[in-house]
């Protein structure tokens, strides 16, 4: 099997098989993601794609999982994502889930009809990112859709009976805007009800426009004791009955497990132990 570049993929998605169907993503521009830097965003041939998963058959017994990258496998046309999905299932009937990343671009672009026959093939889930529901922090970061974009994206996925895993990230906004990131946030995830919410920590990372505003002092990035008072925030305004919410990726200072609703005055009393000073991650060993 082949792959071009870095391999980027959910931590869900650990044990999936990881076949690339486009190159990169398609927007590529945020102001704080180095993520795709080494390639430029393209559709994978059909035929490589189809060769890699007649090889994966060969070298593996039993797939239950599949990833299908790069950053926005959903901007293929809908014809060759069913195309794709059929190779899928026909070389591994035993597959339970086929899982791709989508922005809220490439969910417009689809029609509802061809989302619904998409999860009629077999396409069971999308993760998207919505990073802020503050639209002055989207505008500052480039991600090229306010938040009611994002929120109708998320809607419609939904709609058409696809499983919706949506992420953000606590300190986007930095000092100047942190009540209005954890505010808007929440509110976003509330109307989306996503089945899945991630929360990750700002990391600067090297060579990004956000690098060069907080070298420049523009940008305050958000330090752990600011980014529990976010969180506080954010558990205070969430409504998402039945999301499955996770703050344990690497970049946390601090692990958070739950389901919504049920879940958050322990989750809150988790955060106020952090607050204290309690098992927190060293900034060290934090990592994206």
């Amino acid at each position: 099997m082949r792959y071009k570049g870095k391999v980027y993929r959910p931590p869900s998605e650990a044990y999936s098989l990881i076949v690339q169907v486009t190159y990169g993503c398609s927007h590529n521009r945020c102001a704080f993601c180095d993520m795709y830097d080494d390639k430029h965003f393209a559709l994978r041939p059909m035929e490589e794609i189809r060769e890699d998963f007649e090889t994966a058959r060969q070298a593996y017994r039993h797939v239950e999982r599949v990833f299908l990258a790069d950053g926005d496998a959903l901007i293929r046309p809908a014809a060759q994502m069913l195309e794709i999905l059929g190779w899928v299932y026909e070389l591994f009937p035993e597959c339970r889930r086929v899982t791709c990343y989508a922005s809220p671009a490439s969910i417009h672009v689809r029609t509802e009809e061809e989302l619904h026959a998409l999860r009629g093939a077999g396409l069971t889930m999308v993760y998207m990112g919505l990073e802020s529901g503050c639209d002055a922090v989207l505008e500052r970061m480039n991600k090229g859709h306010t938040v009611a974009s994002i929120i109708e994206a998320g809607q419609k996925a939904r709609r058409c009976g696809l499983a919706l895993s949506v992420t953000a990230i606590s300190g986007l906004g930095s000092l100047e805007l942190l009540a209005d990131h954890a505010m808007g946030t929440a509110q976003a995830l509330s109307a989306m009800q996503p089945e899945y919410i991630g929360l990750l920590t700002l990391m600067v990372e090297p060579g990004t426009p956000l690098e060069r505003w907080v070298r420049e002092g523009s940008f305050i990035v958000p330090q752990a004791p600011d980014i529990l008072r976010e969180t506080e925030i954010f558990l205070h305004y969430i409504d998402s009955e039945g999301s499955i919410f996770r703050m344990n990726h690497a970049s946390n200072y601090l692990t958070l497990k739950g389901t919504l609703n049920t879940d958050k005055p322990a989750l809150l009393a988790r955060v106020h132990q952090g607050m204290a000073g309690h098992g927190l991650r060293p900034a060290y060993l934090r990592a994206l």
